[in-house]
């Protein structure tokens, strides 16, 4: 018997949705709302970085576009999404490497990446799903290497309140809506956990973390 294929969430939530996925992207601040999330991270050329859930590729991309002397990986479980990400990347002339697979069963090698990133996926996960997830970016990242992400964090103001009063309902969100993501990075191991900024958008408040691999 073969096996089941495993469920995820698509990167626009329903897989019809998907082609709709990157105006969305643009309407909520494009490449504006991911460079301070790449800018945290002090990137150097010989550098390897992975981005989780990569979805369509607009942060894979702009990585690569902003550091062409760094090895930029993307992984997703989605095979259509990773087409559109592959058919963006060669329109742009750019070479990334774009991997299928899941956040919490990583197929790379031990201590192989400088830099893992994450962007608007960690909230698509379960509660068990996200610890997972956070002990194979510290099972793949180099001693001295740190995990940048970016998602929805708790509400800061009226708009975003009542934005989380109706996400609360979904329950794979309620980690995020109740700021218990630093929590989680420290449960997993990484040094000097921090929410290091958050942004206002139309979809409710979103947040910047950084974490440490220990070991440097």
């Amino acid at each position: 018997m073969e096996p089941q294929p495993r469920h995820y969430i698509p990167a626009a939530g329903r897989d019809w949705l998907l082609p709709l996925y990157d105006p969305l992207q643009w309407i909520l601040g494009g490449d504006a709302l991911k460079r301070p999330l790449i800018e945290q991270a002090t990137l150097a050329s010989g550098f390897r970085a992975l981005d989780i859930g990569c979805g369509t590729g607009s942060l894979t991309l702009l990585l690569k576009r902003l550091h062409p002397g760094v090895e930029v990986v993307g992984l997703d479980p989605d095979p259509k999404a990773l087409a559109i990400a592959k058919r963006k990347a060669q329109r742009a002339g750019l070479a990334i490497e774009l991997d299928l697979g899941f956040s919490d069963r990583l197929p790379y090698l031990d201590a192989s990446f400088d830099r893992v990133f994450s962007s608007l996926m960690f909230h698509h996960l379960q509660t068990d799903e996200k610890a997972a997830t956070l002990r194979e970016v510290r099972r793949v990242l180099k001693p001295g290497g740190s995990l940048h992400l970016l998602d929805f964090g708790p509400p800061r103001s009226g708009l975003s309140r009542a934005l989380a009063h109706v996400l609360h309902r979904a329950e794979h969100l309620r980690d995020n809506l109740e700021d218990r993501i630093t929590a989680f990075l420290g449960q997993a191991g990484f040094a000097h956990p921090e929410e290091v900024g958050h942004r206002g958008t139309l979809v409710g408040s979103l947040s910047y973390y950084r974490a440490l691999q220990p070991g440097r």
